[in-house]
């Protein structure tokens, strides 16, 4: 595995290369750096040259920026693509991580071979009285981290996504948090999570573009938002949605069987 840093306008990228085959970058969720992805990646580095990376103000990625919106995120992708390959990439990406694919895939669709979006958060398609409880939901994460801190705040979201840490494979281990995970979380709730609320992808852009898209859900999700949000752009698109093993982060619970359903998805 190959760690370099790539400078680009406001930040510095911590990234992380391994394998060989074509270029396929992981795009993780929450407050998600490279590590997050490092199971995965490692069961897909016999296929494919696997991008991890930490978004910018996270882990080993600085930024001096204002805070960043989904694009600001998409630009750094399509920076590190560019200083890696000129053919267009696999990219699977989980909730934020498959908004910032999907706004990838508009702004540089030139880079973007296949796209699997796993449970993005499309807010804006969700009927009322749907809407107003995924946005209130975080709102509400916002809130509380203004009046009780970060940890509080991270517990709340994982109410409502369901995230399931005993729902993993027998081998995958909870790593304690380290010295990066307070600050990780400080800055993907002061910036992220307002940004997905806000942020509303170019839905007619990807109904023309090039790539070939892929919306995805997980298996044991089926009652959350964000699930039904993926479900409903695939609908919005006319596409078929794909199952993935486990629920909102089956990546990283399931990486092994992610991996193996990933590469059928890629391949077909």
């Amino acid at each position: 595995m190959m760690e370099s840093v790539l400078e680009v306008p406001g930040a510095r990228l911590r990234h992380f290369v391994r394998g060989s085959g074509p270029l396929l970058v992981l795009i993780a969720g929450g407050q998600g750096d490279a590590a997050v992805n490092d199971a995965l990646a490692t069961h897909l580095a016999d296929r494919y040259t696997v991008l991890t990376y930490d978004r910018r103000g996270l882990s080993g990625s600085t930024t001096d920026a204002p805070g960043p919106t989904l694009a600001t995120h998409a630009a750094d992708v399509s920076r590190l693509l560019s200083a890696l390959t000129t053919e267009p990439a696999y990219v699977f990406g989980s909730s934020i991580g498959a908004m910032i694919s999907l706004e990838l895939t508009t702004s540089h669709p030139e880079q973007v071979g296949v796209v699997v979006a796993h449970e993005p958060p499309v807010i804006q398609l969700l009927p009322e009285p749907e809407r107003a409880v995924a946005v209130q939901d975080l709102l509400g994460v916002e809130e509380t981290f203004r009046a009780e801190g970060p940890l509080p705040a991270l517990r709340r979201f994982a109410v409502f996504a369901d995230i399931d840490p005993t729902d993993r494979e027998p081998d995958v281990e909870m790593r304690p948090p380290g010295p990066e995970h307070l600050p990780n979380a400080e800055f993907f709730l002061t910036y992220d999570t307002p940004a997905v609320r806000t942020h509303a992808l170019d839905l007619t852009g990807l109904k023309d573009s090039p790539a070939r898209i892929v919306p995805g859900v997980g298996a044991n999700s089926s009652h959350i938002w964000p699930h039904r949000c993926a479900r409903l752009f695939a609908e919005e698109l006319g596409l078929p949605y794909e199952t993935f093993p486990g629920g909102h982060n089956g990546y990283r619970f399931r990486p092994r069987a992610t991996a193996e359903r990933l590469h059928q998805v890629l391949a077909g």
